[in-house]
């Protein structure tokens, strides 16, 4: 397979052995079929991952699936192009029926279409939030394949994502008026007629125009005031208010199947500040007197989405004069300017990227398809001029659609034929990009990033290379940017000046304003206090989305206001680890850990036996781990030991679980066989050495004394359960990857192996970087004991082969020249020259020097200080070393806890180098600008040492 033979060495391998292991299950029928699919997907490794898990986990669904043509090629394209969409069918195999018929995938499903399968997929009342979640990650499988496979156009694809919110919006509203008119009886006006209730959609979904991971921007009106009818009477206000509330915590609330939609009422009257639903007389009077410019054409794209139509239209068909009063104002059309200008100057001194003058990357961070200059926002707010501009004489005009809006004005000769053309390819090609970011791992993205260039542009229709899909983009950005300046003139001072007086908070980024603190100011002026003191940057926008969140709670916000210690620290994480800023918003009872971040969880309460129970108790012990590290300068090797140490507990937690879970259904074959802790779990890598950090991959290998080899079959399902309880995408997230690939033989051999035939691959076997990795090993799960004696004789086994005789030297220097070439230019902080690998080799090396010593648990500054006293290294060299593995290790964990994952390289722009000085001063005295130094050093002291 081409894609195969363009992997790095390891990778190959294993992925050969992968697709030779899965051969004999496939029929031979297919089997060819099979290998032109996946040599042809964008991802081939990623799709052998998953047919390989398939076939494990799910066989009957695995010959079901392949067997038939539509289902292999609809599965390849699943597999390669969607990782949380893989991992559903993994926990659902019968969702993948559904590709199997190709009629039904040639269709465009309506809303009614939705409607009828949401009301039968449905339990009767108000069901519980992953009912919901289930069903729209069910249904985004369908439109996905429809999308990478060339079945439904752009427009068709948004239309049936937006079809879809809207029928689980309007199915939740019903079931939650039903259960309040219940309680309180029917809302009537004070005359006895029926109050009614409607929820405008604006943005993409009133544009219907949907992406698979937007946040639906929402407003809530009721039709009039008065009381309900039932003997518990409340004010329609409060009943229309606690319906809003349901409906948002409904839709937002996370699940085992993730969240199914978050919700933004920011765009409704007076924002974040607002009430949460306003009568239709209270919008009217708002958006007749207060309402600004950019509230007013926000407008153009509402439509009603759910609950009483002619109520939600009473409101847009009295806002529809204002829209367009300012018709052939060439003033109106520079005051949005300036707003636009104001809001691409503000980005650029926050992210990486082109500059104003659309120059080239100057880093890694990423293009944002959706605010670069020339960029999704640009052509949106573009249309939204035009329409402006000529739909107050020409109502034909006036639509919510951007790809509709363009037809419109080119038909009305608004835009000539080019100009259409133009902007219409370059909207179609940004959507196209950002749906291949976002349905990936189901995140709201819109960020190209520069390590995965050559993968997303083998995901764009027609497939292409990095280098074609970055010529791509730019020509579209700068056909976008000229015809934005020139049809967006320049404007006069004084709109300017209007425009940063009426800038939406919302939008504005950088420091609060007083408008902000003074809102504060009677429900907590100390926590007003403290904002202000703080002098937020780069946390202020996230914590004022925190504090919105936090608006339908009392009790925690006025925790905030009393308790100094726990503000401090709330502001500073949001200030310095994005992740966790935004872990908060989604999840503000979260807050509570923070006061408690000294504490380790398990001393509060213990690890949960149920799987859900145990991911949220892992991301609250997390948090309180990294708080402690990002608020308290913890020192980084100890942060690190304390989230291996979690991970532990996990891993045996689940251990547990899996064997329970198996033995239910799968009891071991003999009936007098009592599984307890036979079975080991071995940690190799990050997590084998107590170097564990914030998005690590846990790599596994599970292996069986050889007197319970009968019940291998067993074993083998626990191991498959439990990898499975920690890897599973759910609504409360990963609890990490696990990589069980290091086994001997790797995914070629069986997931659980005996001691014995360890030894033996071992002894005989084994390449040298498969020995060497051995060395940082630890068992986490199981008998203790057994194991340590088990890795005992395994390192002596490694050191009669690689520690004798000179050959470990050049094994390990050809394995780190190796991996410098392969992996050196994507990775250069860890594998480049005078990275961590260096450190890490020469370590290796060193060890390997010192026979028969077993070392149970050593991380590196451990390692070190052991070669150190045994003579290896004179305490310069060691005092080196120690200060660089600090140092490197800081700044992988500091990339971690403001991305939340694993970074290679420096991000690109100012704004987050400096971001990340900051959070390194916390844990090491060598600043950033150091860098070069350090690495230069490092490689001195490896070559010197290598000899």
């Amino acid at each position: 397979m081409h894609r195969l033979s363009n992997l790095p060495y390891r990778d190959r391998k294993r992925a050969t052995r992968e697709l030779t292991a899965l051969a004999p299950f496939l029929p031979p029928a297919v089997q060819n079929r099979f290998d032109l699919l996946l040599a042809s997907s964008p991802a081939p490794e990623q799709g052998l991952h998953y047919f390989t898990r398939l076939r494990e986990q799910h066989p009957g669904a695995f010959d079901r699936l392949t067997r038939s043509a539509n289902g292999m090629r609809h599965l390849v394209a699943v597999f390669t192009y969607s990782r949380f969409l893989a991992e559903e069918i993994l926990e659902h195999p019968d969702w993948a029926e559904q590709l199997l018929d190709q009629v039904d995938l040639q269709r465009v499903r309506t809303v009614e279409d939705f409607r009828i399968r949401l009301e039968y997929a449905l339990p009767p009342g108000v069901p519980p939030p992953v009912e919901f979640a289930k069903f729209r990650r069910r249904q985004i499988l369908r439109i996905m394949i429809r999308d990478v496979m060339g079945l439904a156009t752009l427009p068709e694809i948004t239309g049936e994502l937006t079809a879809l919110a809207d029928v689980i919006v309007e199915s939740a509203y019903k079931r939650i008026y039903q259960d309040l008119a219940l309680q309180y009886g029917q809302p009537r006006s004070d005359g006895g007629e029926e109050s009614h209730f409607a929820v405008i959609a604006l943005g993409k979904m009133g544009a219907e125009e949907l992406n698979y991971s937007s946040d639906i921007d929402l407003m809530f009106l009721y039709s009039e005031n008065g009381h309900t009818s039932g003997p518990v009477s409340i004010s329609n206000k409060e009943f229309f208010k606690r319906a809003s509330n349901q409906l948002t915590g409904l839709l937002s609330a996370y699940s085992a199947e993730g969240m199914c939609y978050r919700v933004d009422l920011r765009l409704r009257p007076d924002g974040s500040l607002g009430e949460v639903c306003i009568s239709v007389d209270g919008a009217r009077n708002y958006y007749e007197k207060r309402g600004r410019d950019w509230e007013l054409q926000m407008l153009i794209k509402a439509r009603v989405a759910a609950g009483h139509r002619p109520t939600g239209r009473a409101l847009l068909d009295f806002a529809e004069p204002l829209i367009y009063s300012t018709s052939l104002d060439f003033s109106a059309i520079a005051e949005l300017s300036a707003t636009r200008e104001r809001l691409n100057e503000k980005l650029a001194a926050q992210k990486s990227g082109r500059s104003t003058s659309l120059g080239r990357p100057g880093g890694h961070g990423g293009i944002d398809v959706k605010l670069e200059r020339g960029g999704i926002r640009d052509i949106e707010f573009l249309v939204q001029c035009l329409q402006r501009l000529h739909g107050g004489a020409d109502p034909w005009v006036r639509h919510g659609g951007t790809m509709l809006a363009l037809a419109r004005l080119q038909d009305k000769g608004y835009l000539t034929g080019a100009e259409y053309g133009r902007l219409a390819q370059a909207y179609q090609f940004l959507r196209h990009l950002e749906h291949r970011l976002q349905f990936d791992e189901d995140r709201q993205t819109h960020r190209l990033p520069e390590a995965a260039l050559e993968l997303i542009a083998r995901r764009m229709p027609g497939g292409t290379s990095a280098e074609g899909l970055r010529r791509e983009l730019y020509h579209h950005f700068d056909a976008v940017l000229e015809m934005y300046e020139r049809v967006v003139t320049s404007r006069p001072a004084s709109a300017a000046n209007q425009i940063q007086q009426d800038e939406p908070a919302e939008q504005a980024g950088g420091r609060p304003t007083a408008f902000v603190i003074q809102a504060l100011d009677q429900r907590a002026p100390a926590l007003a206090a403290a904002i202000a003191r703080a002098d937020l940057h780069r946390g202020y926008i996230p914590f004022e989305y925190f504090l919105e969140r936090l608006s339908n709670d009392p009790a925690r916000l006025e925790r905030l206001n009393s308790e100094p210690e726990l503000t401090a620290i709330a502001l500073d994480l949001f200030e310095h680890s994005p992740y966790f800023a935004e872990d908060l918003i989604r999840r503000p009872e979260s807050m509570d850990e923070l006061a408690r971040a000294s504490i380790p969880l398990i001393q509060d309460e213990p690890p949960p036996h149920d799987a859900t129970e145990l991911r949220r108790w892992f991301r609250r012990a997390i948090l309180r781990i990294e708080t402690e590290s990002i608020c308290r300068s913890h020192p980084i090797f100890e942060t690190l030991d304390k989230t291996s140490r979690l991970a532990d507990i996990v891993i045996a937690r689940a251990y547990e679980i899996a064997i329970g879970d198996v033995r239910s259904v799968n009891p071991p074959e003999n009936p007098d066989y009592q599984p307890k802790n036979q079975m080991a779990a071995i940690a190799l890598g990050r997590l084998g050495m107590r170097e564990f950090d914030l998005g690590s991959d846990a790599d596994l290998v599970f292996v069986l004394p050889d007197s319970d080899a009968s019940e291998m079959v067993f074993w083998t399902r626990v191991a498959a359960r439990l990898v499975h309880l920690i890897t599973a995408y759910t609504g409360e997230g990963v609890l990490f990857a696990v990589d069980e690939r290091l086994r001997p033989n790797g995914t070629a051999g069986p997931l659980v192996q005996t001691e014995g035939a360890v030894m033996e691959y071992f002894a005989h076997a084994a390449e040298a970087w498969e020995g060497i990795t051995y060395m940082k090993s630890l068992a986490v799960a199981g008998d203790p004991k057994r194991a340590e004696l088990f890795l005992h004789e395994l390192q002596q086994v490694d050191w009669r082969r690689y520690g004798q005789g000179g050959r470990s030297r050049a094994d390990l220097r050809e394995m780190r020249a190796r991996l410098e070439k392969e992996q050196g230019p994507s990775r250069p902080l860890k594998a480049g020259r005078g990275g961590y690998y260096d450190i890490d080799f020469l370590l290796m090396y060193l060890r390997l020097k010192s026979a028969g010593v077993f070392f149970t648990v050593l991380n590196t500054p451990a390692r070190i200080e052991v070669l150190e006293q045994m003579g290896h290294l004179s305490r310069q060299d060691a005092q080196f070393l120690n200060d660089a593995a600090t140092f490197y290790r800081a700044l992988d964990h500091g990339l971690r806890v403001i991305t939340g994952h694993a970074e290679s390289r420096l991000p690109g722009s100012d704004a987050q180098l400096d971001a990340l000085n900051a959070l390194l001063r916390r844990w090491t005295p060598i600043p950033l600008l150091d860098l070069s130094r350090i690495r230069a050093e490092t490689r001195a002291v490896f070559d010197r040492l290598f000899g």
